[in-house]
């Protein structure tokens, strides 16, 4: 069989799930090879026997070197106006984020910077921002919009997204997210604000195919279980997935509100129950958990992994980068606080972006793992071995990273090609 490239003496951490393991592995393969063809992986097995049975038009030595898939942060703002490192000061100060909100702070701030943000400057800044998950390895991002609040602006922030997927070597999924505060136009009505949501937005986010997904956020300060329902229902009826932010300062029902809806995850997920837990393993959904905010918000609220995996919820892990409770630009951090703060093991995490990362975007049948008929959406890393991707924080290992076949970041020295 002819293919275009042979990635040989490699060892793989295939993240497939083999449906026998006890508990999450890495489904390695050492001594192994991945043969690509038109920007698929045609197939990965055996080094020696793959080089013997396969023409390929190149041969590129590893080294020995450990090989993951691409890989993916789910859960992300990356597009915005402005900076809140005020906000970040006043909490180490102590004000709480329900008291910086209810001064105008919050997600209000970012909005109005978003507002007056043109197009080419939000572009720019994101742009900028998203050099540091190429670096790392990361070939699929999700962009959520909600800092515009009104048709225009989220319209804006959606079309950023968009083209930063069409002009950078990365997968982008975006996801609409009218829903993360009351627009200052609705003040005191939130009910109104999501008639005109449902109304005036979505039909036109939807029409223009500018959002795969839908979010809302549930919790006492935004969006209560019933609003989020009105909202997500008529997403659904559009054809978009859905996403919930869920219990992530209170347990107001939103895990078990995503799993009535089929939602694709429910993200946050601090003061979930077990009832939560429960309905998302249902239901098929994935925990989207969090660090990131977690940590910047000094929470000491865990979210419920013993639950989670007791009732087999699958966990995906993302950085959540926002200007306000979350400002990480690197998701292998992510990786480590997983580990640190939530006493996850290494397995679990670099699951959680990769395979589940890719379930929570339900776009696990094109990347997320390294199998035959994916995407070669691909990271090589300089590691002794793929556990200490979660170990050593504050590195950076990437050797070199694949998006459909395609080099992105980096490529093997020309002595390693053949």
């Amino acid at each position: 069989m002819k293919v275009d490239c042979l990635l040989s003496n490699a060892n793989i951490a295939t993240m497939a799930d083999d449906g026998n393991a006890p508990t999450p592995s890495f489904g390695i393969l050492a001594n192994a090879a991945i043969a690509i063809s038109a920007g698929r992986i045609a197939c990965i097995g055996d080094g020696a026997k793959l080089s013997a049975e396969l023409d390929a038009a190149e041969v590129i030595d590893l080294g020995g070197r450990w090989v993951t898939p691409g890989l993916i942060d789910c859960h992300t703002h990356l597009v915005y106006g402005g900076n809140r490192a005020d906000e970040w000061q006043a909490r180490l100060e102590g004000a709480s984020y329900a008291e910086i909100a209810a001064k105008g702070g919050g997600i209000a701030a970012t909005v109005a910077a978003t507002r007056k943000a043109s197009h080419a400057e939000l572009m720019a800044s994101a742009a900028r921002r998203l050099g540091n998950w190429l670096a790392e390895g990361v070939t699929t991002i999700e962009i959520k919009s909600g800092y515009g609040l009104n048709l225009d602006d989220e319209v804006k922030m959606l079309e950023v997204a968009r083209q930063l997927g069409a002009l950078t070597p990365i997968r982008v999924q975006t996801t609409f997210l009218g829903a993360h505060a009351i627009a200052p136009e609705f003040s005191g009505r939130a009910d109104a604000y999501i008639d005109y949501l449902i109304d005036r937005v979505l039909p036109e986010v939807a029409a223009r195919k500018l959002a795969d997904a839908a979010d809302a956020f549930c919790e006492t300060i935004a969006f209560s279980a019933p609003q989020c329902m009105r909202l997500l229902q008529a997403a659904k009826a559009l054809g978009l997935g859905i996403k919930i932010h869920a219990d992530q300062l209170t347990d107001g029902g939103g895990a078990v509100l995503a799993a009535s809806l089929g939602a694709l995850s429910a993200d946050h997920l601090e003061y979930t129950g077990d009832a939560g837990a429960r309905a998302l393993a249902a239901s098929l959904g994935v925990a989207v958990l969090l660090p990131g905010a977690f940590y910047a918000l000094r929470e000491t609220q865990l979210p419920p992994l013993s639950a989670l995996r007791m009732h087999g919820v699958p966990i995906a892990i993302a950085t959540d980068h926002n200007p306000g409770t979350s400002p990480c630009l690197s998701l292998l951090l992510m990786l480590n606080m997983a580990c640190t703060l939530f006493r996850m093991t290494p397995a679990e995490a670099l699951l959680g972006v990769t395979r589940n990362a890719a379930l929570a975007l339900g776009i696990e049948r094109e990347t997320g793992t390294l199998a035959p008929g994916q995407s070669a959406d691909i990271a090589i890393w300089n590691v002794d071995h793929v556990r200490d991707l979660c170990y050593a924080f504050g590195s950076r290992p990437l050797y070199a990273s694949m998006y459909r076949g395609a080099w992105v970041a980096g490529a093997p020295a020309n002595d390693e090609r053949s």
